[in-house]
């Protein structure tokens, strides 16, 4: 590691805490109906939304009502998608004269976008045309990404209120998840990234003569090349901003018409994360006590410390194999040192490796990397911070409400070991509410264990693998890890686009998203039902680095118990192989 690769890592970490407070209050307004500036220029647009779909906004819903709500216009989303990927062929936008994408593959995308995971079986910039491109998939990262934080906030009030049924309304929290927070911070973004040569056109893809003609693999003169051109910039901003991480191009962030610049490098990773960080202090202005939200951001912010500079330091060793060969991998003015297989010159291995942490700790999934080429144990990080159910940060509201599952559990715990019945912000956590919380934490190592064992036992899977081996197993591994936690990021070296990846993958998708979401609601309605008990000299302190602590242990043991033999089969036996050769 270098002091210079250190400085970016601490600059970023510096300016996200500077921005969790300013952003967080401005959203803890929002979703508590408080008058904000935007109300002018937005309000009535938000109003005109209501009457058209025939919404009551002083209407509220009860956890049932709120979480149908929620799967109906999930399925609406998914058919929908499924549809226009089917007809794109036939409809205008189209230059490239792009044809309808095959069902399965249709099938998976349509899920994937419309969960938050945004896995990709397919090549943007080969598959899909400019109005799909813009309508679907662009569409899709704002929703997605407003219904996992719909359902952080009806997750709060559910812990707010007492002796009450309703949790919110749920169509009015997804209208102003999208109007007042993600289209304003996305619009704002892309016009930045254009400024920084990011593309953004509805024009046909362009020819440009090669400076330096080169043959192709049957010895013929190449003398141009077709640069992919599109509505770049408009979809790069929402996939960082909402923890979507689809990417107009196959390549994703790494992409020089993505990210162009090693400024707009950091903004993309700030992006991904800022919503993440913030809402722990919008979640502690809700419940009246922003040391709670503090609390649990300093539990996150020093999981995610740890992972980005044990990256750095995996990466930075380079590759043992290659000093035997003589390989210069030492830093240096002139050489960045460490793995630099897979990763852009440009970045370098410091930035590479807080984009990969950063992006896994998150459910965005976005690269400007490539994972593949890790090192076993800079891979290891990054599937270890994805089982931890995406709850360092993690996607927008979902990483938040599945963290506050894990606080429940660790308040639980504590409970336990000294004979109390536990309890957090004043409600009671019982029988009903462990019951939920234990499906949310076994559910996700369920259908990622038992896909990864089905996937390495049947001809179907193993002839994906272009790695045979521990590397192989490891991107099995990785690909349901990424689905199953809603990530969206790729080993690379499997070819998920099969009917048994493309069909399986979209079931860890599912699962990962609603079958999470669903408990999470039920917990909220449980909640909000309850009175609320006055704390007494026997209640657990819960905004204390004490419990802080008690937290991260409970998130890493679980993680760590659940997935430990599944990493011994990969990168870590995988490390110990390339150490000893």
């Amino acid at each position: 590691m270098t002091t210079n690769g250190i400085i970016q890592i601490a600059l970023y970490m510096a300016v996200l805490l500077a921005l969790v407070k300013p952003l967080g209050a401005y959203m803890a307004r929002v979703y508590q109906g408080q008058p904000i500036r935007l109300d002018r220029v937005l309000g009535p647009l938000e109003r005109l939304i209501y009457r058209g779909c025939r919404v009551k906004p002083e209407q509220e819903m009860d956890w049932k009502v709120y979480t149908l709500s929620m799967l109906a216009f999930s399925i609406l989303g998914i058919v929908s998608l499924y549809a226009l990927l089917r007809v794109q062929g036939m409809l205008p936008l189209n230059p490239q004269g792009m044809g309808a994408v095959p069902p399965d593959l249709a099938f998976n995308t349509a899920v994937s976008f419309t969960t938050n995971t945004n896995w990709q079986n397919y090549s943007g910039e080969t598959t899909l045309s400019h109005l799909t491109q813009m309508v679907g998939m662009t569409v899709h990262n704002f929703v997605s990404a407003a219904t996992g934080m719909a359902i952080l906030v009806a997750f709060i009030r559910g812990l707010v209120r007492h002796n009450a049924r309703a949790i919110g309304n749920f169509w009015v929290d997804l209208t102003r998840s999208v109007l007042y927070i993600l289209l304003p911070l996305s619009l704002i973004l892309a016009m930045v990234l254009v400024t920084q040569g990011v593309v953004q056109t509805l024009g046909p893809y362009k020819s440009v003569a090669l400076l330096q003609p080169t043959k192709d693999a049957n010895g013929q003169m190449v003398t141009q090349q077709v640069l992919a051109m599109g509505p770049v910039a408009s979809q790069v901003a929402i996939k960082h901003v909402g923890t979507n991480g689809g990417g107009f191009f196959n390549a994703n962030a790494a992409h020089p018409f993505e990210n162009p610049t090693p400024l707009t490098d950091l903004l993309l990773i700030l992006a991904e994360t800022l919503i993440p960080a913030a809402l722990t202090y919008t979640f502690g202005k809700m419940v009246g006590d922003t040391r709670q939200g503090w609390t649990i951001l300093a539990a996150m912010m020093v999981v995610l410390a740890i992972f980005a500079l044990a990256t750095y330091a995996a990466e930075s060793a380079g590759n043992p194999r290659l000093v035997a060969l003589g390989v210069d991998q030492a830093g240096s003015n002139i050489n960045p040192g460490g793995n630099m297989e897979g990763k852009e010159v440009r970045f370098g291995v410091a930035r590479s490796s807080l984009f990969a942490v950063g992006t896994t700790a998150t459910s965005t999934g976005a690269v400007d990397s490539m994972h593949d080429s890790y090192t076993p144990l800079g891979g290891l990080s990054i599937l270890i911070l994805m089982q931890f159910s995406e709850t360092i940060l993690g996607g927008v509201g979902s990483g938040l409400y599945g963290m506050l599952i894990f606080v429940i559990v660790a308040v639980f715990l504590a409970g336990l070991m000294v004979g109390r019945t536990p309890e957090y912000l004043g409600k009671k956590i019982e029988a009903y509410e462990m019951k939920m919380a234990s499906l949310i934490v076994l559910l996700m190592p369920l259908i990622v264990l038992g896909l990864t064992a089905v996937a390495v036992v049947t001809k179907a899977g193993v002839s994906s693998i272009a790695n045979p081996g521990a590397h192989g197993f490891s991107e099995i591994l990785y690909a349901y890890t990424s689905q199953g936690n809603n990530n969206g990021s790729a080993f690379a070296g499997l070819n998920g686009n099969t009917t048994f990846y493309n069909v399986t993958g979209a079931l860890a998708m599912l699962v990962g998203r609603f079958w999470l979401a669903i408990p999470a609601l039920a917990i909220a309605g449980s909640l909000a039902a309850k009175k609320t008990v006055p704390a007494g000299p026997g209640t657990l302190p819960t905004n204390t680095p004490l419990f802080a602590g008690l937290l991260v242990a409970v998130v890493v043991i679980v993680g760590a118990l659940t997935f430990f033999p599944a990493l011994a089969l990969g990168p870590i036996v995988e490390h110990l192989m390339m150490g000893s050769m």
